[in-house]
């Protein structure tokens, strides 16, 4: 039987390569979306879990209410109607129970390290030029492993920030809009004293330009200075042993205290989401190639049917079964099948090695090889192939079955 397919195949070479051409289509393109796509991801999602903390706890924002202040103010007294009611947010930005949180945190048997931080908003000066951004105040060797800063840094090193002396280490992007050097001073101000004087002692490149343009780091002591705010922190970030535990970690600590937890799937929640709509749209594209594919291959078997029906009715007349009939048009099917999945593979394969040197860039990140990021994931070419067969093989069934029910005395009787 598998003879007398491949000979029916030989035979209609025309056929044959045009319908092996669309499955390796199918395939080709379900590799290059897919390889694109999820590189991109992969290095997003990499972006987001090494150059952050898995766990960010952080002070809760109170906004006042109508009534927040009545016995605060006015205890006992009467408490007059407001003509314009309190409103706003409370202007303590700070971790209530800050000792407590981090011998909570530190003593977790899933945290690997964690970094207290005060983060606040600034405008970066240096001359005529000024850009608003934001400072963090960090402890660098706790900071160092929490995040990969240290991979990060172009220019410098990071624990130039370990001592006190109001060092800075800025993102790129925000260096080149200052006009600055390393060993240059700017002037920081939070708006509420006078601008402090930094010097730069480093730089780093996250890769994220909304990072890398607005961020720089300094001394958790020297940032608390500079905030007229000694002793507060904003934030503790926390990087765990495993990063799947963090939403459920996040949401376990959010129970105890009066304080805003967030994994960073929660922080990165429209990243998350867009990769959902990523996946959608990826499976739609190529599930149409697919189901184009597989139409041409159920028209052109349906047609080779048609043509080969004497040569059926004389495979019937010598003592072929329907069952062997049915079986013939499956094996082409199959064979179809198999050598456009795996010639859609390696021509998916070096399209993306070609990809893989094309030059890349976004408004908002760029890749630190300024190429495209493609993924070479087995699981792509294996779903490709999967694909390309399952198609085939859905599109054989039907033509396969109508041949294998003619019967010979019937088509003899229509010739």
């Amino acid at each position: 039987m598998l003879f007398i397919a491949l000979r029916q195949m030989s035979a209609r070479k025309k056929q044959t390569i045009l319908t092996l051409l669309g499955i390796i289509l199918g395939a080709t393109a379900y590799i290059v979306i897919s390889g694109i796509m999820l590189g991109l991801r992969e290095y997003l999602i990499d972006q987001l879990v090494n150059n952050d903390a898995h766990i960010r706890i952080s002070s809760q924002v109170k906004i006042i209410g109508e009534k927040d202040l009545d016995q605060v103010l006015f205890r006992s007294k009467e408490i007059p109607f407001w003509s314009v009611p309190p409103s706003g947010r409370r202007d303590t930005e700070q971790i209530e129970n800050q000792a407590g949180w981090q011998k909570k945190v530190a003593s977790d048997p899933d945290v690997e390290a964690s970094s207290p931080q005060l983060q606040i908003k600034v405008i970066y000066r240096r001359g005529k030029i000024a850009e608003a951004g934001r400072i963090i105040g960090v402890k660098p060797e706790f900071q160092a492993k929490v995040a990969r800063i240290n991979e990060n840094i172009i220019q410098g090193d990071f624990l130039e920030i370990k001592e006190s002396g109001n060092k800075l280490v800025i993102g790129e992007g925000l260096r080149l809009l200052l006009g600055a050097r390393i060993s240059d001073t700017v002037y920081i101000s939070t708006g509420k004293s006078e601008p402090i004087p930094f010097k730069i002692a480093a730089s780093f490149q996250m890769g994220n330009k909304a990072i890398d343009e607005s961020t720089a780091f300094a001394n958790l002591g020297d940032v608390q200075s500079l905030n007229q705010t000694p002793n507060r922190i904003s934030d503790i970030a926390v990087r765990l042993k495993d990063v799947s535990k963090a939403t459920a970690k996040a949401r376990e600590w959010a129970e105890f205290g009066d304080v805003k937890v967030q994994s960073w799937e929660d922080v990165n929640a429209t990243f998350i989401s867009l990769f959902k709509m990523q996946d959608a749209i990826r499976y739609a594209l190529v599930g149409t190639i697919l189901l184009v594919a597989g139409f041409g291959i159920y028209n052109i078997l349906n047609i080779v049917i048609g043509q080969k029906r004497r040569e059926i009715a004389i495979l019937r007349s010598i003592g072929y079964e329907a069952n062997d009939i049915l079986k013939i048009f499956l094996i082409q099917g199959l064979i179809l099948g198999v050598a456009g999945g795996v010639l859609g593979m390696v021509l998916g394969n070096l399209i993306c090695r070609r990809l893989e040197h094309v030059s890349f860039s976004n408004p908002l990140m760029q890749t630190k090889s300024g190429m495209m990021m493609v993924s070479f994931a087995p699981s792509i070419y294996f779903q490709a192939f999967l694909l390309a067969f399952i198609a085939t093989l859905i599109a054989s069934i039907f033509p396969a079955r109508s041949a294998s029910k003619l019967s010979p005395i019937e088509i003899i009787r229509g010739e």
